[in-house]
């Protein structure tokens, strides 16, 4: 027996002899006899121990590069997926879903290609990178709206040779791709490691399990698409993560990620983080909170632009800041000094300059710092912007309709 294909050979002919013996029974329970018969607990084991056992028997790495193998595919429009991860999708095009139907009666192995342009509705071979990822079917559910949830993990990188809708279901032709020898890259994991560390923190990503991950492997390309799952990063910048085939490079390109001094800082967002320290020595405070910051921003021509495309009285938001700063801070007086930022103070800048890089701005402005002042939600801070009617989502609005 070669693959699945025979067992399912095996599995039509028993039905056809239970059927003139007057038994009848469905293809699915055909198929789950044949895999008892060959001593697998089910249909879906037996399909995946048998593709296993062709992919182990394929072509080694170098004729892979010329030797293509046709799938079911799904296109994704706001996805990059990574080898290694679990992914769910949701899927509701016609042309995906019976792609997914293929999929799961063959070998559960499809083809996840990332789209250009999520406004995409029907791509083809030119809407769609040429690096995309081999994925296993996990389950598949079906939701009251019609759609469905499908979950899939990643196995490795392909180069798709054609992406096309072929009679209702999309398919792609896909190559192997080698990813060159490993080389030792202790130091670079050290550095990512102590700067994701930071990333986490800022971004509020919980990863309970990948500082484990760290400790116990030191396969560079594992490494760099562990990482990689985790970063909020605009499609283009995680394609090329995806895309970047070598192991190191793709460790080097991370490191630029996260090295915050990659974004720099604009005249205003520096005058302003200024400004917020002056606020607090004038007042004689040991720190600089977010109440100070917050103060500043609103004197900041793209932060303060933003509150009042939210319908925000600046003025009056000023003025209950300073009635804060003056009446209940008085606790933080100091004889003489410089005033210190809190942690909290230094979590929202780092977190802005994140941001910034998320979303694409080529600096840091006193936008991504309002924005990434929501995350500390039991600050006085928050809570004066929640009751002038500034919320992280009126900001987001605000911004896609310009302001600031």
């Amino acid at each position: 027996m070669r693959d699945f294909r025979d067992a399912k050979a095996m599995a039509q002919t028993l039905r056809e002899s239970l059927t003139t013996k007057a038994v009848t029974i469905t293809h699915g329970e055909s198929l789950e006899l044949v895999s008892r018969m060959l001593g697998v607990a089910d249909w879906n084991t037996l399909a995946a121990l048998l593709h296993a056992e062709r992919r182990d028997a394929a072509a080694p790495a170098a004729q892979l590069r010329t030797t293509t193998t046709l799938y079911p595919a799904i296109p994704l429009r706001d996805l990059v997926p990574f080898p290694n991860a679990t992914y769910p999708l949701f899927v509701g095009r016609e042309s995906t879903v019976q792609a997914l139907n293929q999929a799961f009666d063959g070998g559960r192995e499809v083809v996840l290609a990332i789209q250009r342009e999520a406004g995409v509705d029907d791509p083809r071979f030119s809407d769609v990178y040429e690096i995309g990822i081999l994925a296993q079917l996990l389950e598949l559910v079906p939701l009251e709206n019609g759609t469905f949830r499908v979950l899939t993990r990643g196995l490795r990188r392909v180069a798709l040779r054609s992406f096309e809708a072929e009679a209702v279901a999309y398919q792609a032709e896909v190559a192997g791709v080698s990813e060159g020898v490993a080389r030792d890259a202790t130091d670079l994991i050290r550095r990512i490691y102590q700067r994701f560390q930071d990333y986490t923190a800022a971004h509020g990503v919980l990863v309970p399990d990948i500082w484990m991950f760290f400790d116990q492997t030191r396969d560079s390309g594992q490494i760099a698409d562990t990482v990689a799952t985790r970063m909020k990063l605009p499609i283009k910048d995680k394609y090329e993560l995806l895309a970047t085939l070598d192991p190191i490079k793709r460790l080097e390109r991370i490191e630029a990620l996260l090295d915050l001094s990659q974004r720099p800082i604009s005249i205003a967002y520096a005058a302003t983080k200024r400004r917020a320290l002056d606020h607090a020595d004038r007042r004689r405070h040991q720190y600089a909170t977010l109440e100070h910051l917050l103060l500043a921003l609103t004197e900041d021509v793209n932060a303060s632009a933003v509150m009042r495309a939210c319908d925000a009285d600046v003025g009056k938001l000023t003025q209950g800041l300073v009635q804060y700063l003056d009446n209940e801070l008085k606790r933080i007086v100091i004889e003489s000094g410089s005033a210190e930022p809190t942690a909290a103070f230094k979590r929202v800048d780092q977190l802005a300059a994140f941001l910034a890089q998320e979303v694409g701005y080529p600096e840091v402005t006193g936008v991504n710092a309002l924005m990434a002042l929501f995350a500390e939600t039991r600050s006085p801070a928050a809570r004066l912007l929640a009751e002038h009617g500034v919320s992280r989502g009126r900001v987001d609005k605000a911004i896609a309709r310009g302001a600031g």
